[in-house]
């Protein structure tokens, strides 16, 4: 992507934010981010395409270290545009506004909301297998000239749980912080416990045509490559989030020290429990029989500790689940501070409340139209649309880091990629390989998310009529 235009000085109102997130809430945030109910889910759907093992295991560490790559890559940009923001910084910065826009544009009507949507009704169904009649309850709304909605209570708790953590994160950056912490701490002392009691007891017996199915494919046949870039696409749906911490950059105390501690101790801490965990899952049961149980968690759990395990492995979900939506919405709504400053959004969006210290008014706009998608329904397919625009996007962030090392030199980099240019490189390389496995594997969605983001191009011109000349 080249340059169209000078990027638009930025007047992300930094300093009416707080920095307070130390080293300790930054890896915290990171891990709280990516941790929700997707570990719990995803190994079954690899394993109906890639049933075997040691494979698996395989694509659970490539996935860590190419998202330990965009770690170490995304720290640097952090620590040179230590800004709310994230990703609109790098990419205005390096690309011009229309790309930062275009990124700001996407995550708010799908990536970001839709992922609050998707990560809100997962709890809601973990949360009904306590509550059942929330699974059996539904209603039916009408709205004037649109199709009648059916509102299920699964839906209702997803709405509340959205509205209650917006509410808490209102409050300031240190309720927020504080309540994401506790989930966080609690959400992975659960995964340690099951993880490291599901290696030390007993393994349960498996039937000899089951062991005897999990024999080893054809490494060099397209089928395995097809099904390697199936489960590749899966794990790194389950770590995303890891560069959470970038948008939330403008509230990170010592940002030169702790945002790259908080982003790369808090990558290799989920690589290390998402692993743990599919060695306690491969312990319970055998790859080939993974792709029948669509909760691998609770059938690994029920094997290895019976009825009550499984039942407080779901409670750890829930847990896991409400822990990732409150990091969600905490970092989730500092993307757009930037842009509705520049005047490349709703220029309101820009209001820092001054008594909390929060944008508040960025806040509940995101969980508002959050709201909408989970009531709808459709978040989960719009999501599918923006997977091929969201790598797109992260390759480019990545590239920014070249394009800098050459347009700005002498800028202050307190921290400066490890293995440069090798990593980044290879982060690259990878995305744009995701790019064309996505692009072959789903046509039709992809074009469709690319639709999506085209939509924003007569946004952001509405929205650049309506900035006042910049002085």
């Amino acid at each position: 992507m080249a340059a169209a235009e000078p990027p638009v000085p930025s007047a992300a109102p930094d300093d009416r934010l707080v920095r307070g997130l130390g080293a300790w809430d930054a890896a915290l945030l990171t891990v709280g981010s990516v941790v929700g109910t997707g570990i719990f889910l995803t190994t079954s759907d690899m394993a109906k395409v890639l049933p075997h093992g040691g494979l698996l295991l395989c694509v659970w560490i490539a996935g860590g270290l190419l998202t330990l790559a965009g770690a170490l890559t995304y720290a640097e940009l952090g620590v040179m545009f230590p800004h709310a923001g994230g990703l609109y910084h790098y990419l205005k910065e390096a690309y011009g506004p229309l790309c930062g826009f275009l990124y700001g544009w996407i995550a708010f009507l799908v990536i970001m909301s839709g992922g609050i949507a998707t990560i809100a009704v997962g709890f809601g169904q973990y949360l009904a297998s306590f509550v059942p009649a929330l699974a059996q309850t539904a209603w039916g709304l009408q709205v004037p000239g649109l199709p009648a909605l059916q509102v299920t209570g699964v839906q209702l708790a997803a709405v509340a749980a959205i509205l209650v953590l917006t509410a808490v994160n209102h409050l300031g950056l240190e309720e927020g912080a504080w309540v994401q912490n506790v989930l966080t701490v609690l959400k992975v002392g659960s995964i340690l416990v099951f993880g490291v009691l599901g290696l030390l007891v007993q393994a349960p017996a498996r039937a000899p045509e089951v062991v005897a199915a999990a024999a080893a494919p054809d490494l060099l046949s397209g089928a395995f490559l097809a099904a390697f870039g199936f489960a590749m696409i899966s794990v790194l749906w389950t770590y995303d989030g890891w560069y959470g911490l970038t948008c939330s950059a403008g509230e990170v105390r010592d940002p030169a020290r702790n945002l790259p501690r908080g982003l790369i101790l808090g990558t290799l801490a989920v690589i290390l429990l998402y692993v743990l965990l599919n060695l306690a899952y491969l312990r319970a049961l055998p790859a080939a029989a993974m792709g029948g149980e669509p909760r691998i968690a609770e059938a690994a759990a029920l094997r290895l500790f019976g009825d009550g395990g499984a039942r407080l492995l779901s409670l750890a979900v829930l847990v896991s689940a409400f822990g990732c939506l409150s990091s969600t919405i905490l970092y989730s709504s500092r993307l757009y501070l930037p842009m509705a400053a520049d005047g490349l959004f709703f220029r309101s969006l820009a209001r820092v409340h001054p008594r909390f210290r929060i944008p508040v008014r960025s806040l509940w706009a995101q969980s508002g139209w959050a709201v909408l998608l989970a009531l709808s329904g459709t978040y989960a397919q719009l999501y599918t649309y923006v997977v091929f625009a969201s790598v797109v996007f992260h390759a480019a962030t990545a590239a920014a880091v070249f394009v800098f090392r050459r347009t700005r030199p002498g800028l202050p980099r307190p921290y400066r990629t490890w293995g440069y240019p090798v990593i980044p490189a290879l982060f690259i390389l990878a995305c744009l390989l995701l790019i064309g496995n996505t692009l072959w594997a789903s046509p039709r969605e992809s074009l469709l998310g690319l639709a999506l983001l085209v939509l924003g191009l007569p946004a952001y011109a509405w929205f650049r009529r309506r900035r006042a000349p910049v002085a």
